[in-house]
């Protein structure tokens, strides 16, 4: 199930301080382990009137610490200090963290904390639903001046690292990622594709007898298929077409964009119009170009049939 994110568009935003906040069971150590594994150093449970020290600390002329992360909740509700105010104290100081807040619905909370066998933080003796209550009401206006609000109901743990990746990748660099996918229709489409542009109008190398056990990121199979003027024409087509749009996905905040090019089986014809479109999209400015092609491992890793070679 897709994660919901709403983002605000902050120009001071600081990519090196992070703000990690929201419900009890909705991800908040999956959400610290990821931003610790990409290099941020990591505060847990620091109480409200203690951060404003800690980012002092952290961004002195001879800190170590070049990007800080810091997990705050209610287990440190019986600290003076409110995060509205520390936040305001920032925003004072000049300084402007991401707000990050991780939610999910209550049936999700209940159901988590069934599985760790544990009691709410402000449960006390009452219902577990009475402390996620209790929580969500505390919480209600940091979530309303979070910058980025993460909906976990129904991810796993892989969705939400994939999402704080993709996130805090694109907040730390600017430029645009695109990855073009080749692959083949009969195999199954990617769900994953923003814009997919289909290569079977041109000749199939499969039906030449000395092109048919090659692939397309072989120079036999490439020059068959760049050859045909229609597949220059269809090039300049999709370099035009994701020239148009990259500024809109700019301004929408998207960064990671995934374009996908099929044919039949995925071995000759979108091999090497994928290869050939990300040549020409690495000479556009501010964009980081991969390609991905995913059925050519069905095809190096299949078994020959009776009678046929590898």
């Amino acid at each position: 199930m897709d994660i919901h994110r709403e983002a605000s568009a902050d120009p001071r935003q600081e990519a090196s301080l992070v703000l990690i906040t929201g419900m009890s069971g909705a991800g908040r150590k999956e959400a610290a382990t990821v931003l610790e594994e990409m290099g941020w150093y990591v505060a847990d449970n620091l109480p409200p009137e203690l951060i404003m020290r800690m980012v002092e600390l952290s961004f002195e002329s001879d800190s170590p610490v070049e990007r800080l992360a810091v997990v705050t909740d209610v287990r440190s509700r019986d600290f003076v200090g409110d995060l509205t105010e520390v936040l305001a104290g920032l925003h004072d100081s000049g300084r402007r963290p991401v707000v990050l807040y991780l939610d999910a619905d209550d049936a999700t909370l209940v159901r988590r904390y069934g599985q760790v066998r544990r009691t709410h933080p402000l449960q006390g003796g009452e219902t577990l639903q009475a402390g996620i209550d209790r929580e969500r009401d505390m919480l209600r206006g940091i979530r309303r001046r979070a910058d980025v609000v993460i909906d976990t109901t129904g991810t796993s743990v892989h969705d939400l690292r994939h999402e704080l990746e993709d996130y805090f990748t694109a907040l730390t660099d600017r430029r645009e990622h695109i990855t073009v996918q080749s692959f083949g229709f009969k195999n199954g489409t990617p769900r994953d594709l923003d814009l997919l542009f289909d290569a079977r109008f041109l000749p199939n190398p499969y039906w030449v007898p000395e092109l048919k056990e090659h692939s397309g990121l072989e120079a036999p199979v490439a020059d068959y298929v760049l050859g045909r003027p229609e597949a220059d024409a269809y090039l300049d087509g999709l370099t035009t077409v994701l020239e148009t749009a990259l500024p809109g996905y700019r301004r929408e905040g998207k960064r990671f964009i995934t374009v996908g090019i099929a044919c039949t089986g995925g071995q000759h014809r979108s091999p090497a119009l994928t290869e050939a479109l990300a040549r020409r999209l690495r000479e556009l400015p501010d964009l980081e170009v991969r390609t991905v092609h995913r059925d050519l491992v069905r095809y190096e890793d299949r078994q020959p049939q009776d009678g046929e070679k590898k």
